[in-house]
This record gives structure tokens, sequence and C-alpha cells, in this order.
């Protein structure tokens, strides 16, 4: 029985990154042998266990066998008589297929020191077709570590696209995987890889159909809307945005990709299209609440909010309505950084200034000092008393403005 470290852990300490989590495999051991030592069985679908003191994961050395469609197709062998280098074969990743033993020695069958080195993401073996959800993990390696994905990978990407082997993958594990990928310090090489190896067109056809449509260049030098979606992810990972403000980047032009071409590059009505499109996708792959309203509300008002100096008091106000500005702040300012971030993940804008959410983070504070209690004594309730604070909110509004 011999235990080795393996995976992340060791490709990060190569990196010297910081350690989240230690995964460990067990060579020449069996499931008896691992429950009789103390450890606790874990995994459903592999041999997976907990370390009784750690509780660190702890796998039996194991091949995988294909034997039939998706994602959970396969047999797997978890005998005693597995080795580490097969079990380090059947590993998506070069650079995830180091393993180092108890005195620190590397084991590195497959190159994957120099790959990191290199900064390249390079599959182990043909088998790496046979699980589709190494497509995501790839791209989510790209965001991640800013490494160039090598082109022999690149094609068996694109075999396992081509089949329907993407759209059987669990919605619930896309979006982890697409969630992650957003968090990434280069969220655009996501999208832009899986765009090379055609497998955004399988799961997201709304973002990569953007690719190859013009915008007006007076708003857009970059002319191409899925450009401008690449500089936009990148805009929000270099103000450190919530995963629900890159969520809301990432889908907030989607109605664009539904102009009439006779119109291009104007995209009028584009915001209302995009509403249901995001709605589609937010049910697609089951996105959390939160992050559904925060980009519902951006690609409805995102140009609303971009005009809003120019609105009138009450247009003023019932834009901070529909924003939920009133009784929701923390969503009311993501939804401004969401917007600012539109406005500046334009070609040669990124330092471009964005008066709009100082104003309007002034114009919530002028409508919510209004002294709602004082029309409450006077005795409204109802529809009324809405009326009438609205009625003060509006003139509030519009002596701030000195209209």
């Amino acid at each position: 029985m011999r235990i080795y470290k393996v995976g992340g852990c060791v490709r990060d300490g190569l990196l010297q990154r910081e350690i989240k989590d230690r995964d460990w495999v067990v060579v020449g051991s069996s499931d008896a042998q691992m429950v009789a030592l103390g450890y606790k069985k874990v995994g459903k679908d592999f041999p997976v266990y907990l370390h009784p003191q750690t509780h660190e994961e702890y796998a039996l050395a194991r091949t995988e066998r294909k034997t039939g469609p998706g994602y959970y197709g396969f047999e797997v062998d978890s005998s005693a008589s597995v080795t580490l280098e097969e079990d380090l074969s059947r590993r998506d990743l070069t650079i995830n297929a180091i393993a180092e033993d108890e005195d620190g020695t590397l084991i590195d069958p497959y190159g994957g020191q120099q790959d990191l080195r290199a900064g390249i993401l390079r599959h182990v073996s043909p088998a790496f077709v046979e699980d589709p959800l190494r497509v995501l993990r790839v791209a989510r390696f790209a965001a991640r570590f800013n490494f160039v994905v090598a082109p022999e990978t690149i094609g068996l990407m694109k075999e396992i696209s081509a089949t329907s082997e993407l759209l059987m993958l669990p919605a619930e594990r896309v979006w982890v995987e697409l969630d992650r990928a957003l968090g990434e310090p280069h969220p655009d090489r996501f999208i832009a890889t899986l765009r090379e190896c055609n497998a955004l067109a399988v799961l997201l056809p709304e973002i990569d159909c953007l690719f190859g449509v013009p915008q007006p260049a007076k708003y857009h030098p970059e002319i191409d809307t899925g450009e401008h979606i690449l500089l936009a992810l990148r805009q929000a990972a270099t103000r450190n945005a919530s995963a629900e403000v890159r969520f809301a980047v990432l889908v907030h032009d989607l109605g664009k990709g539904t102009s009439d071409p006779a119109l291009l590059p104007g995209h009028l009505g584009h915001e209302e299209r995009g509403v249901a499109l995001v709605e589609d996708v937010c049910e697609r792959f089951k996105v959390p609440k939160a992050h559904r309203l925060v980009a519902v509300a951006v690609t409805r008002y995102h140009l609303m909010v971009h005009r809003a100096q120019e609105l009138r008091p009450q247009k003023l106000l019932n834009l901070l309505i529909n924003l939920d500005a009133l009784r929701r702040p923390e969503r009311f300012s993501e939804i401004l950084l969401a917007c600012e971030i539109d406005a500046t993940g334009r070609l040669g804008m990124a330092d471009s200034p964005y008066p709009s959410a100082d104003y309007l983070r002034d114009a919530r504070q002028v409508a919510n000092d209004v002294n709602v209690s004082e029309y409450v004594q006077q005795g409204l309730s109802g529809e009324q008393l809405r009326e009438k604070i609205d009625q003060v909110r509006v003139r509030a509004l519009a002596d701030a403005r000195g209209v």
C-alpha cells in the first residue's frame, strides 16, 4: 500500500499558488482495507474515502472505461493491481497528472511539469474524449491560469462538441463550471476557449451568435458584439466583481443576437428582447435566483441607466423603483456596477468615467430621505399613500436637479 499526493495540490504547489485542498491516491489497497484502517467511504460512484483524522479525500487508484453515453457512463476498476501510472493516465490534463510521494519525489510520467513551465493545457491520453465535462474544465483552467490550450487538445474538444455528449451533461454541473469559470481571473478566456472548440454554440448559442454581430462604432469602437462581451468580462475581473455581476455582464446583450439584420448595426429594442433569452438561459442551467434578478434588471435597464442624467424626475423615480433601489441597496449597487462595466468594457474605454452611477446613487438618497411617516400620520394608506410619496419624491428629485 502506497499513498501519493496528486492532482491540483501538486500542480498549485509547483506554481507557488495557495493550496486549498489536498487529494491523495492510494495504490495497492482495497475497500475492505481502507474501511478497516478507519477511513470513511463517501464515494457513491468512485472509491473515495475520508481520512479518520484530517478528513482529506483519499481515493483508490483506478482506471475507467467508457461504457455508455454521458457523464456517468463509465466502468471503474479500483483493484489493488492498478498502478499509479495507470491512475494518472486517466486524468484530464498533464498538469493534473503529477503525483508526489511521501519523500517529496515527483512522479510525472506525462510531462506535466514541462507543460506548467510552458503555460500549456494538454490532454494526457486519447481517453480525454470519454468525459464531456473535460471541455468545460479545460476552458475553466484557461480562465484560471491564462494558459494556452494545445492544438491537439482543442482537436479532441472539437470531437466532443460534434457529438451529443455535451448536451447530456447535467444542467447543474454545467452551471457549476460556468459559475466557477466566471469567477476566475480571466473569465473571457473561458468563453473564448469554448468558442474555439465549438462548444459555445452547443451550450450557450445565445452567446455564440453575438460574435460577428456589428454595433455602432460611435458607442462600441470594438464593433463586434462578442468582442464587447469578452472586454466586459475582463473589466468585471479587473474590478473584482461579484458572481452575480459577472453573470449579468455575460448575458446583458443577448438581445443583439436577434436584431433585424436589415437594421444593423442598430439594435433597437434589444434590451426587452434580451430579457426572454436571459430567462431561458437561467431556466436551462438552474441559475440561482440572485444571479437571475441582477441579470434581468441589467439586461432590461442598462441603456436607461447609461442615460440616467437625461431622465425627467418622474422617469428617474420609475427607474429607481424598477431597480428596487430603495428596498435593495446592495442589489442596486451590483446593477450599477454591471452597467458601468458594460459602458467601460469597450475598446480603449476601460478607464473612462461613468457619472451615471454616482448620479443614480445620489438620486436614490434623495428619494430615500423623504419622510414617509409624516404622511402615515396624516392618515394616508394604500394607494393614496403610495401616490403621495411618489409625488413628494418626484418633487425632491426635481429640486435636486434644479428643475
